[in-house]
């Protein structure tokens, strides 16, 4: 007796047909408009003035910009000024970034035990750093370090706050204490979107508040904590308001201290195109780091 193979009959997917096209268009298209003029427009426009280089005639004939090609980037990765900002901004986060969303971390976990109270009053105590403008909090933190002007002079004139080797620093306490209460509330968010059937499991087999918030808690709100990292690396690179301000109050921070304050007057001076080749540089390497991190996080998560 013989059996023949009968092949299945091919079943091709049904697409079902896009409704209201004209509407969803209408909807999308404010956001469409203003992430073109606000976003890829000043991109696109970055990236054709990095290309460009000013040519004169005579030394003191008047400038015209032509094409360069690739001259100012070779021009950006010669630049020790602007290396060195990096090298600098680097190190700021390779220190404050663990610290601040350590605390971030701290705070938010101790919002959601239940052996806290007054939770409302905490998170909005936590949170009203986040609410002062970066300017005010540098000018009101640049009084407290300055000993001519800080209420605590006999401990500001002791240790020089300001000094070349310690005002990295005292940026560094200036950004976590603005930014630490708006890391705690997104990581305090995810807890809240946690099941509580977990953690009361959790208390029936034993566990104490110490131990549910590192082998439970924790590893749950690992998404919420790669987040803010990467919201804090792309910020550390951007570094530039708090820099700019403490230029008032001390000599040790220069033109040239972060890369975007070297974008600034680099551009001053003037020479956009270099500017605008530094600021393509600085985005990718942004984009490579945050990248680099996320995908690392990723792979440990896997594992």
């Amino acid at each position: 007796m013989t059996t023949e193979a009968v092949s299945a009959p091919r079943i091709t997917p049904r697409r079902t047909p896009i409704k209201h096209k004209r509407a969803i268009a209408f909807f999308i298209a404010p956001f469409g408009v203003l992430f073109a003029a606000f976003y890829l427009l000043p991109i696109g426009f970055a990236i054709y003035q990095s290309l460009l280089v000013v040519e004169r005639e005579g030394t003191f004939g008047k400038p015209t910009e032509v094409f360069g090609g690739l001259t100012q980037y070779f021009l950006v990765f010669q630049n020790d000024a602007f290396w060195a900002s990096v090298g600098r901004v680097l190190l700021f986060g390779a220190v404050q970034v663990p610290v601040m969303l350590g605390f971030a971390l701290v705070l938010a976990l101790l919002l959601d035990s239940p052996l806290v109270k007054g939770k409302k009053f905490f998170r909005l105590a936590f949170f009203v750093p986040y609410a002062v403008p970066g300017v005010i909090a540098a000018i009101m933190w640049g009084y407290l370090y300055s000993p001519n002007l800080s209420p605590f002079a006999a401990f500001t004139s002791e240790f020089d706050l300001l000094s070349p080797s310690t005002v990295l620093w005292s940026i560094a306490n200036v950004v976590t204490w603005v930014y630490v209460g708006y890391n705690m509330l997104i990581i305090y968010s995810a807890l809240l979107a946690l099941p509580s059937e977990i953690f009361e499991a959790a208390r029936l087999d034993g566990a104490n508040q110490w131990q549910i918030a590192w082998s439970i808690k924790i590893p749950l709100v690992a998404p919420a904590i790669t987040l803010t990292a990467i919201f804090s690396i792309i910020g550390t690179l951007q570094l530039l308001a708090e820099p700019q301000v403490f230029r008032s109050f001390t000599s040790s921070v220069s033109s040239t201290f972060t890369p975007n304050m070297t974008v600034y007057a680099t551009s001053a001076v003037p020479n956009v195109p270099l500017a605008a080749a530094m600021s393509v540089v600085l985005a990718l390497a942004t984009f490579v780091l945050s990248f680099a991190f996320l995908k690392f996080t990723q792979r440990k998560a896997d594992k």
